[in-house]
């Protein structure tokens, strides 16, 4: 089986279609949260996602865009988005992103937002932070989106310190997880924050446990002359073209 990783796409829908173009074939697409906020496209994003077989979680974002998260605890540009956003997603589009939910385990993976610990809003950036979601996990991987960076945290068998290991991606390059327990995070497809502008996500073969971490160009432009015509912040216009 392959499956196409994805997470925070957040209404681009260029860096969505080339990430679809450069992945090749796949069965399904596993998508970790935050469809839409920020970028131009929600309706667009939701709308593809959904001609293929896909699991996908909700995000923060996606529950600031239905209310469920009070939008003031979001920066000024992110709620801007978030307020845009709200005033063009459509009701079909309200409904599917209140379906969703924020963590769930597919074939012996676990799929998370944020964190097990804190699904919706908690941030994995370093190795503190994965050790102590390391307990809370029921499985051997965990896959999880929010920062927008793709990096693997892995935990070593019979670790008696409970000390795991930040590893950066090997892109293009098939990893084993067959030893050792792993959180992994394939970076964001719609706005990348690791200083690469390019859509990052992953190919995961669940039976096989193999992931490889990917990146692919898409026409940055385009998305940004999107945004200019919606009148969204001018940093998250910018933003795009330097990958933070």
């Amino acid at each position: 089986m392959r499956c196409l990783l994805v997470s925070d796409v957040h209404g681009n829908l260029a860096a969505f279609d080339a990430v679809l173009r450069d992945a090749g074939q796949f069965d399904v697409i596993w998508c970790l949260g935050d469809m839409v906020g920020y970028g131009p496209d929600p309706n667009e994003c939701v709308a593809r996602l959904r001609e293929y077989p896909h699991v996908c979680l909700a995000g923060n974002h996606d529950w600031a865009v239905l209310g469920k998260l009070d939008i003031h605890t979001f920066n000024s540009d992110a709620r801007a988005a978030n307020q845009w956003t709200q005033s063009v997603v459509t009701a079909a589009v309200q409904a599917y992103l209140q379906s969703l939910m924020p963590q769930r385990v597919e074939q012996g993976y676990t799929l998370v937002h944020g964190s097990p610990r804190q699904p919706i809003w908690e941030y994995i950036l370093d190795p503190l932070t994965a050790e102590l979601n390391f307990p809370l996990i029921t499985t051997r991987v965990c896959l999880v989106g929010h920062t927008h960076v793709p990096v693997c945290f892995y935990m070593p068998e019979d670790n008696d310190d409970h000390l795991c290991e930040p590893r950066s991606p090997r892109y293009d390059q098939p990893i084993s997880l067959t030893s050792g327990r792993w959180i992994i995070n394939p970076g964001s497809v719609g706005q990348p924050r690791d200083g690469n502008p390019r859509a990052a996500y992953a190919i995961l073969d669940p039976e096989a446990a193999t992931l490889e971490h990917r990146r692919a160009d898409y026409p940055i432009e385009v998305t940004q002359q999107k945004m200019r015509e919606a009148k969204l912040p001018r940093r998250l216009i910018e933003r795009l073209a330097i990958g933070h």
